[in-house]
């Protein structure tokens, strides 16, 4: 009969309904090595997330439990936090999606305070928002265990970043930090920045969509200059300008563990290209570079190729909507017979026609490149 069932079913429906039953579930082989329950979309309330909870609090073999979109408030979320308080085996949760807000932000600071095995946490778009923030950062000080965080999308502004930045510069377990789609602005990316001077051990850093200017991109070039932990840096979607690629470009010159560097969809133009590719020229530990829709054009693509001439390290490099056209991809072809290292290059959605496409055929001859995507 348990064959027929769902993991959510036996997980939920059956445990704890009677002591045979729970005697009989211990003794069936599927149920023992159940360790990842998905049932977002579900929507299951916060009367499922009680069954969970109640499950979570004798459960030893689940690992992973994902509840996005699962209509969840800041009731269920209680539910849930208490039954972590005393849960040692559950490493992932993910909250996604669902209404907590601050209240359930609360509740779950208090669970982080003392579990000592949760290490992921999504709570993408739940609406915590400034205060909600301010309680988890606090849990933060004392947590010993969370890996990775994602804030994606919760109002968090300026202040909200101050909170959370104030709380890294003594956590010593966090390594991924999304904040993406949050208006933390110039001055958030300053107190992340603080933090980033301090802390040791982010790695992975998600600045998407945060309302960052030329100002803030300065604020982390500073952080960049001393930071010896982080290897990736997303700012994808903000307005960091051809001086923000400046400022970038100086910290790149003396950074020595950045390897991902993600600047899509900000306006850095030809100019700001130039500044990279003058970092590039000494820079030996970035192997990726994102540059997609930068409008960096023609003469970008020029400056970019002078350092891909001299650099040694580099194994990616997206310029795909860039307005390059075949002028463009002359001058990197040519650059290419130079390079041995470029694995891959993204020219896609550019104005590349058959007389620029010639240019790479010449280049590819000589080349390790295995992928040119136009």
């Amino acid at each position: 009969i348990f064959d027929k069932l769902d993991d959510f079913t036996i997980i939920c429906s059956l445990c704890q309904v009677c002591t045979r039953l729970n005697m009989i579930l211990d003794a069936y082989p599927r149920y023992q090595t159940i360790t990842k329950c998905i049932v977002n979309g579900y929507y299951i309330g916060d009367y499922g997330a009680k069954l969970f909870a109640d499950t979570l609090r004798n459960n030893k073999t689940l690992i992973t439990l994902d509840l996005f979109r699962s209509t969840i408030t800041c009731i269920g979320t209680e539910h849930l936090t208490l039954a972590l308080l005393n849960n040692t085996t559950l490493t992932t949760l993910d909250l996604g999606h669902n209404g907590i807000h601050e209240l359930g932000a609360h509740h779950l600071a208090s669970a982080l305070r003392n579990n000592c095995t949760l290490t992921t946490l999504n709570l993408e778009h739940v609406e915590i928002g400034k205060l909600g923030i301010a309680s988890l950062a606090d849990a933060l000080r004392k947590n010993t265990a969370l890996i990775k965080l994602n804030l994606t999308e919760n109002s968090i502004n300026d202040k909200g970043a101050q909170y959370l930045a104030d709380a890294l510069q003594n956590n010593q377990t966090l390594t991924t930090l999304n904040m993406n789609s949050n208006p933390i602005g110039d001055l958030g990316a300053q107190h992340l920045s603080g933090a980033l001077k301090n802390n040791m051990t982010i790695t992975t850093l998600m600045l998407v969509e945060n309302a960052i200017g030329s100002l803030g991109a300065q604020y982390l070039s500073d952080a960049l200059q001393n930071n010896t932990t982080l290897t990736t840096l997303d700012m994808t979607s903000n307005t960091i300008g051809d001086l923000g690629a400046q400022h970038l470009s100086g910290a790149l010159k003396n950074n020595t563990t950045l390897t991902k560097l993600n600047l899509r969809l900000n306006n850095i133009e030809h100019l700001g290209a130039q500044y990279l590719s003058d970092a590039l020229r000494n820079n030996n530990t970035l192997t990726k570079l994102n540059l997609v829709s930068t409008g960096i054009g023609n003469l970008g693509a020029k400056h970019l190729c002078d350092a891909l001439r001299n650099n040694n390290t580099l194994t990616k490099l997206e310029l795909a909507a860039n307005d390059i056209g075949n002028l463009g991809a002359q001058h990197l072809a040519g650059a290419l017979q130079n390079n041995t290292n470029l694995i891959e290059l993204d020219l896609a959605y550019n104005e590349i026609r058959d007389e620029g496409a010639e240019h790479f055929v010449m280049a590819l001859q000589e080349n390790t490149v295995s992928a040119i995507l136009f």
